[in-house]
């Protein structure tokens, strides 16, 4: 069994802490799963529970005794659906591009250390992948993720780099500076590419888009099976970056 990370979060974090890690890993998780993920002692772990269960964001199942997202989480997420002024402004986007390229479209945020899929749009062609809403996925692989990263503030760049390249010390300096010529090449172009790179056969570009100056809020992304847009790919960069354009000026006058 893994032992508990050392806990480095401010105790009037803890409760949220824990429910981050109840909404974000996608199954029930039992008490000593969440020890194991989030580094508390199972007395502190069982301190934030209540709160949450009281409050109907997490929710202990009768029979098996494991915790997931409670109504009230539900409804949370209902809310940012129907209200959020980021989804409003992305949904009328994301139908747009899909039925113009016809192919699959999502939206990610960066998120307190994770890339999270906001919404995803698929087409009527077949694409397998591995975004899902309400999914995470890698902060530094992948055009989604690049996108995010090349325009997140310096010092979370820095963290998230550190605490990706910390195994295979022999090549992680020539990982993470082929990483960094790349999201400096990002940064020019406004867009990122990726193939292969998270799902054998799937290429994906992803353009940041912005509230206002430097107000990074999430990228737009296309994916589509390489074999069905080879000679495509410009014509869906142009298509990308002009949708995350437009969106980025709603956000910003709305």
């Amino acid at each position: 069994m893994l032992e508990p990370s050392k806990d480095i979060t401010p105790q009037s974090e803890r409760v949220l802490q824990v429910l981050a890690c109840v909404a974000r890993q996608g199954q029930p998780l039992s008490a000593r799963e969440l020890v194991e993920q989030t580094g508390l002692p199972l007395s502190t772990l069982y301190r934030q529970l209540a709160p949450l269960k009281k409050w109907g964001l997490v929710q202990e199942h009768a029979q098996t005794g494991l915790y997931e997202p409670g109504p009230l989480a539900v409804q949370l997420a209902r809310g940012f659906d129907q209200h959020s002024w980021l989804m409003s402004a992305a949904r009328e986007e994301m139908t747009d591009l899909v039925h113009k390229s016809g192919e699959s479209v999502g939206l990610l945020a960066y998120v307190n250390g994770q890339v999270i899929c906001l919404d995803m749009q698929e087409s009527q062609q077949a694409l397998r992948c591995s975004f899902a809403k309400g999914r995470a996925s890698s902060t530094v692989r992948g055009a989604s993720a690049k996108a995010l990263l090349a325009f997140l503030p310096q010092a979370v760049q820095d963290s998230l780099l550190e605490q990706n390249f910390l195994e295979d010390p022999d090549h992680a300096q020539q990982r993470r500076e082929d990483l960094l010529a790349q999201l400096q090449a990002i940064r020019s172009q406004r867009y990122a590419t990726s193939e292969n790179e998270i799902d054998l056969g799937i290429w994906g570009v992803s353009a940041p888009v912005f509230s206002g100056k430097d107000r990074l809020e999430a990228s737009l992304s296309l994916m589509a099976p390489v074999q069905r847009i080879q000679n495509r790919k410009q014509e869906l960069i142009n298509m990308t970056l002009a949708a995350a354009d437009r969106l980025s000026r709603k956000l910003q006058y709305p």
